[in-house]
């Protein structure tokens, strides 16, 4: 019981040390409630403070931000305002032409100013400047602009027409020498397209002015004034083109002016505008489109407008010839005139499309492909008008001398087409040529000499093998046909020669005949047999010779007004006459010589040798060589007449056209009397 009691007493100790204790917590519980009140009052007061004291320093960090960006600011428009005064004392008081490089820098600064017054500072100081700023750099436009027209005056200068031929690698000796003036203008047409090709452009403008020239002209364009430097170039570049082209002999032609033109000045004014066109195009229009990349440089549509219009009037100037030409009445006589100039614009064309490329200059190329299809477009109906003349030509229009006839150098004047894309014009040409061949054929037979008839024939079909032979023509003719028309102009040599010189060459033959050495030859044989106790009457001997230089020299001088305009021609129908004639000759000589050439009257009726005979021939169909000789300045007096057979045998230089088998003559003789 006892220790019950005790564990109970100490039990009751323990519980009220634990009331103590709590009581104790409690107490200090509330203290520390008083003490955390007391904290939380002085924390708002401190927090109050700290928030007072971070708003003064970040409105002194942004009112130190503001001086700060408002000192660079200042910095910056002070220096654009030093940028303004350097400027104006430049554009002020100086000249472009003094110093164009510290122009152009001063340009810059204003150009600087103008965008920083305008995209990043707007204020009342900054409106005053920038609009100072704008009134210096237009006056500063204005002088570039007087600058640029003053040096590109300055430098553009008519090309010189010497610089011009020394810029052709084949022509310029010749073109410099005779200024595209002259006895042989006529023959520049001929020059083909491909020697232009490695020709060196000429230069238009100095490379110390190109480079100040490019200088402004790029200046203009950052500015965005380009348009009026345009002007300014299209203006002048123009101008000095069209006295390029004046001093050429490039003038503008009308209709009117063309009409009334002569046929064979009009030829040689062809020949000219054929050269001109060529340099024109592949040397001046070439160097000016080379002049404007290089002074507008960059990728520019309106580059090409301005081309186009610095060239437009020039164009027009070249083209009005041909326009001119296509207009004029198209006679058949200028048939191949127009072939001329249409074979010229078609070589052309390629060029002008590469030299006049894009947008901008389409009007220009349209402009001279209109021309070359007009050429065609005429050409072709004069073909067909001039085909239709020569069916209906009357037959009895005949050459008195057996010449070319002018129908056939109508078409045939010179190598007319050389290109094979041209084939609506060559087959009309075919057309004509066939009908041509007709007509010919039924104007030979009105001759009443047949010789003629033959001789007429030969030159015209020799004619428009020649010319064809030389065209393209002859690609859709064939081979074939060119071989069988050479075998007839031969023919017709052939039937021309036995005409006109068999009754000549009869007075030879010695058939019937004895020698004076007692033999008797066998022409048809072409040999020779002893016949004793013949002999041959020297009365009958000269006789033939009489005769025979009757009929020589009545044939000879009738066929000195005869004509075979082919000098090729020419001299190998006179070596077939002497192939035959002289060994004839030579042969009755040596076999009846002798009975003659002892008697009293000898030279009488041997009046030529066989050398002098030759010189006779030499002057067949001469009258027009000799006529020309008499005209020529560097005649010799008391020379010779031409014999071109003589000298061209002298020379060994000559090709005969007909080849003719090696009989002997005593043997053509025969054959010819059988006939």
């Amino acid at each position: 019981m006892e220790q019950a009691a005790e564990e109970e007493e100490a039990l009751r100790a323990k519980i009220e040390l634990l009331r103590q204790a709590m009581q104790t917590s409690e107490a200090m519980q509330e203290e520390a409630a008083v003490v955390g009140t007391r904290l939380n009052t002085h924390m708002a007061a401190i927090d109050k403070a700290m928030r007072s004291a971070h708003k003064r320093a970040y409105n002194a960090c942004r009112v130190h931000d503001n001086i700060r960006r408002s000192l660079t600011a200042a910095g910056a428009i002070v220096r654009h305002l030093d940028l303004v005064r350097e400027a104006e004392h430049v554009i002020l008081l100086d000249r472009p032409n003094e110093d164009l490089n510290a122009y152009l820098e001063a340009v810059d600064k204003l150009t600087s100013v103008k965008y920083f017054f305008t995209s990043k500072i707007r204020c009342r100081v900054g409106n005053d400047v920038h609009e100072r700023a704008n009134e210096l750099l237009s006056k500063a436009i204005h002088g570039l602009e007087n600058e640029f027209h003053r040096l590109l005056t300055k430098c553009s200068k008519p090309v010189d027409l010497e610089h011009i031929f020394n810029c052709l690698p084949c022509l310029n000796r010749q073109l410099s020498s005779e200024k595209l003036i002259g006895p042989s203008a006529g023959d520049y047409s001929e020059a083909p397209l491909k020697q232009y090709a490695e020709c060196t452009l000429p230069t238009l403008v100095e490379p110390c002015y190109l480079t100040l020239l490019s200088k402004l002209a790029q200046k203009s364009i950052q500015l965005d004034c380009h348009q009026k430097f345009m002007e300014i170039y299209r203006e002048i570049r123009s101008s000095t083109l069209e006295r390029t082209l004046k001093h050429l002999g490039v003038e503008y032609v009308t209709k009117e002016e063309m009409q009334q033109v002569e046929a064979q000045s009009l030829k040689a004014k062809i020949a000219e505008w054929t050269q001109f066109s060529r340099i024109t195009v592949k040397l001046l229009f070439g160097a000016e489109r080379i002049l404007c990349d290089q002074v507008f440089e960059g990728k520019y549509t309106w580059k090409d407008h301005c081309f186009a219009e610095v060239t437009a009037k020039s164009l027009s100037i070249l083209l009005s010839f041909g326009d001119a030409v296509v207009q004029s009445q198209t006679l058949p006589d200028k048939l191949h005139i127009l072939l001329d100039m249409y074979k010229a614009t078609l070589e052309l064309q390629s060029k002008v499309d590469a030299i006049f490329e894009g947008n901008g200059c389409s009007e220009n190329r349209k402009s001279a492909l209109t021309l070359t299809k007009s050429l065609a477009q005429t050409a072709k109906k004069t073909i067909g008008d001039f085909m239709e003349y020569i069916v209906n030509h009357s037959v009895t229009s005949t050459t008195i001398d057996g010449a070319v006839h002018y129908m056939t150098s109508y078409i045939f004047g010179d190598p007319c087409v050389e290109d094979e894309k041209d084939t609506a014009v060559i087959s009309q040409i075919v057309g004509t040529i066939h009908a041509l061949e007709t007509n010919l054929a039924m104007k030979a037979k009105q001759y009443k000499d047949l010789a003629l008839g033959h001789l007429f024939l030969m030159n015209n079909i020799h004619y428009i093998v020649k010319s064809i032979g030389r065209s393209e023509v002859k690609g859709l003719l064939g081979a074939d046909w060119i071989e069988r028309q050479r075998r007839i102009v031969q023919q017709h040599a052939s039937q021309y020669r036995r005409v006109a010189w068999l009754k000549v060459l009869e007075y030879l033959s010695t058939q019937g005949l004895t020698s004076s050495l007692g033999s008797s030859i066998d022409v048809t044989q072409g040999s020779f047999r002893n016949i004793k106790n013949s002999t041959t009457s020297r009365s009958v001997i000269k006789e033939r010779l009489k005769c025979f230089n009757m009929r020589f020299e009545e044939v000879c001088q009738k066929q000195m007004n005869w004509d075979v305009p082919d000098r090729d021609l020419r001299d190998s129908l006179i070596l077939m006459i002497a192939e035959i004639l002289l060994p004839a000759y030579r042969s009755f000589l040596k076999h009846f010589g002798p009975l003659v050439e002892n008697s009293h009257s000898a030279l009488k009726y041997m009046k030529y040798t066989p050398e002098s005979l030759e010189q006779a021939l030499g002057n067949l169909f001469a009258k027009k060589l000799l006529s020309d000789q008499a005209k020529s300045a560097n005649k010799v007096a008391g020379s010779k007449p031409y014999s071109s057979f003589a000298i061209a045998k002298a020379h060994g230089n000559h090709e005969a056209y007909f080849r003719m088998p090696t009989w002997s003559a005593a043997a053509q003789l025969g054959n010819w009397t059988r006939k």
